[in-house]
């Protein structure tokens, strides 16, 4: 059921075969969240489950449970630790807990409101709660507003590696206030471009543009409210489109994990929370970028203008210091392997990408001796 349009906000529309839902941007948008809720059919007295986390409870956790209960939702508030190390089956089941404790049912939701880690864990505890309910993503941060809040790619770590517990559960509607990264911490900010400048490399090159002609893209404030507006709506509708292309990552999905690959093993490696996931992107990126001029099909001056954007940003370039066995045992380990071949997104040109499964060790064992430089 679509949301009747606000002039005031922008929307967004996941085109799934089932369950299709909108992503709403505007500032203020916190204060509808339960009219929107009502918009898109979910009866008035429901349970609702918010998980969020005292950081970001602490601004917001009042407006939202007010636009909720103002809606005649019955919402009880779940306080959760949220960060990379916390992102383990032990905190999932706290949900649960709090859900079996809520007596949630089936026609029940849950709602995140926060960062991806927080947005991971509802999603998968909502997947697996009476085999499946409804999960609304209210995301708080730069990374989550452009990509981890849409899409139903939900999970938790593993010791072994990032998000090899999981499972696909699309939200019901995803709401975005822009207004509530006025308390994002900077560098936090600052990661989450990394995912933005993800999609300007994939497809969209005008993205890549704006954000190379504004003076100063590391910050808010730099950006402008509109230029951000609009970041945040392109990044949105080109996640959108891949994602209703190929839900469950099949085929075509795969090119959003561009500059993942080599981030996980900087994650995995260096230890969770060592590195802001958009920051171990970044380096990601950096470096498949190098692989790929290695391999001669990415231009030495658009890889440059890769690092510069990424640099003007704030954000790491330098590969860390890593036993390359270790990298490729991690890389080997990578849920993104198939067959025992290594799929890497590759670069061909600034708005456009290729998944290859052809590289080899000695291709990764001299990217990454070059990166010692």
């Amino acid at each position: 059921m679509a949301i009747a349009p606000n002039l005031q906000h922008r929307q967004i529309a996941v085109a799934l075969e089932q369950d299709p839902y909108e992503v709403i941007i505007g500032d203020g948008s916190l204060e509808t969240l339960g009219d929107a809720l009502l918009r898109i059919g979910i009866q008035s007295g429901r349970k609702i489950l918010l998980v969020s986390n005292p950081d970001v409870a602490g601004p917001y956790g009042e407006a939202c449970l007010n636009a909720l209960q103002k809606a005649g939702f019955d919402v009880e508030l779940l306080l959760i630790e949220a960060g990379e190390d916390q992102k383990t089956l032990a905190t999932v089941a706290q949900i649960h807990d709090a859900a079996f404790a809520q007596k949630l049912e089936r026609s029940s939701l849950m709602l995140a409101l926060g960062g991806g880690v927080v947005g991971d864990m509802t999603g998968f505890a909502a997947a697996t709660w009476l085999r499946g309910i409804g999960v609304i993503q209210v995301p708080t941060t730069l990374l989550a507003m452009v990509d981890a809040s849409i899409g139903g790619k939900t999970g938790v770590n593993h010791p072994g590696g990032k998000n090899l517990i999981g499972a696909f559960h699309q939200p019901r509607l995803v709401l975005i206030d822009p207004a509530t990264l006025a308390t994002l911490p900077i560098r936090e900010f600052r990661a989450g471009l990394a995912e933005v400048v993800k999609y300007g490399v994939l497809g969209d090159p005008e993205l890549f543009e704006l954000l190379e002609q504004c003076p100063h893209p590391d910050h808010p404030e730099g950006l402008g409210r509109d230029r951000l507006e609009t970041i945040l709506e392109r990044s949105a509708a080109a996640k959108a489109a891949v994602v209703a292309a190929d839900e469950k990552e099949g085929g075509l999905r795969a090119i959003l994990n561009y500059g993942h690959t080599f981030g996980h093993v900087v994650e995995t490696l260096c230890g969770y929370g060592t590195w802001l996931h958009g920051e171990a992107v970044a380096i990601g990126m950096v470096a498949v970028g190098e692989l790929a001029v290695q391999r001669g099909s990415w231009s030495r001056a658009e890889a440059e203008r890769q690092q510069q954007l990424i640099k003007r940003m704030q954000l790491p370039t330098r590969w860390p210091s890593l036993e390359p066995d270790a990298v490729l045992q991690c890389l080997q380990g990578d849920k993104k392997v198939r067959d025992g071949r290594l799929r890497f997104v590759m670069p061909k040109t600034i708005g456009a990408v290729e998944i290859r499964d052809d590289i080899t060790l000695e291709e990764i064992s001299r990217t990454l001796e070059a990166l010692k430089v």
